[in-house]
């Protein structure tokens, strides 16, 4: 709801100037792309951070699943309980990580171009 109201408020008040957009929280800032070279080194290095991020979950993943699946193996062989229980942490593990993914590599930063194709189209719906 937060996110809705500051956009909201930067529709209506004009775009903010570089001390306002410095000023935001890291995820807003993320989404306008820099103009100035200190902007675009300190969303670059946001991104970096992000995909490093991004693979230590991944290694996380990786090693908890295989150590859930190997304790299914050895309690199956011992007990005859073949009930894939691991699966449910799996699936919804990776529904996690496939958003994470998306976050990293799908999204793209908001450019001007795209804002002022925006504000056109609003100009446009205000004037009919």
């Amino acid at each position: 709801m937060r996110r809705r109201v500051r956009w909201y408020r930067l529709r209506m008040t004009g775009w903010p100037s570089r001390a306002k957009l410095a000023a935001m929280d890291d995820a807003t800032a993320d989404e306008v792309l820099a103009t100035s070279a200190e902007g675009l080194r300190e969303q670059a290095f946001r991104r970096v951070k992000k995909r490093r991020d991004l693979h230590t979950h991944a290694f996380a993943y990786l090693v908890v699943n295989l150590l859930l699946w190997g304790v299914w193996a050895v309690i199956g062989a011992t007990s005859h309980s073949w009930f894939p229980w691991p699966l449910w942490v799996t699936l919804g593990w990776g529904v996690g990580l496939a958003f994470n993914a998306w976050d990293v590599y799908g999204r793209h930063p908001i450019t001007e171009d795209e804002l002022r194709r925006e504000m056109d189209r609003l100009r446009a719906a205000g004037r009919s």
